[in-house]
């Protein structure tokens, strides 16, 4: 199993958003090392719902239910898109602010590269992540 965190702004696309939809196409990504990483995707994985620019924290949990298919909002043909599923709302949303000032998250690649919106998240840094929230 692979580990990802997946940015949306929350005031286009939010966890609850996807809550109340059930499951949704993630669609829209114009990057092409995010696309790479969607490409990489596998039916199973998880990934952190991270609210970008508005709150800028992680929130929730999805898990990825359908591989990388056509982007059905690109007309070129292109890019690519996954369908996710919410697994569960954190207990406490984990900020951008926490995860910079925490050691053990110090080469997560979503703080490296921080405006790519589909990164890797090591099995480790998504557990730690998951902790900061019950904290």
């Amino acid at each position: 199993m692979n580990y990802w965190l997946m940015k949306s702004e929350p005031d286009v696309f939010s966890y609850d958003d996807l809550v109340e939809k059930g499951k949704a196409e993630w669609d829209g990504v114009r990057n092409h090392a995010a696309k790479l990483h969607m490409m990489a995707m596998k039916k199973g994985d998880l990934a952190l719902f991270y609210h970008s620019n508005i709150g800028v924290e992680a929130v929730g949990v999805m898990e990825i239910v359908e591989e990388a298919a056509p982007d059905s909002t690109d007309e070129t043909g292109k890019w690519v898109a996954v369908h996710v599923a919410p697994k569960e709302k954190l207990t406490r949303p984990v900020t951008l602010k926490a995860m910079k000032a925490d050691p053990a998250l110090a080469n997560m690649t979503m703080l490296r590269q921080s405006r790519l919106s589909v990164s890797p998240l090591t099995k480790a840094e998504f557990q730690h992540i998951l902790a900061m929230s019950q904290a």
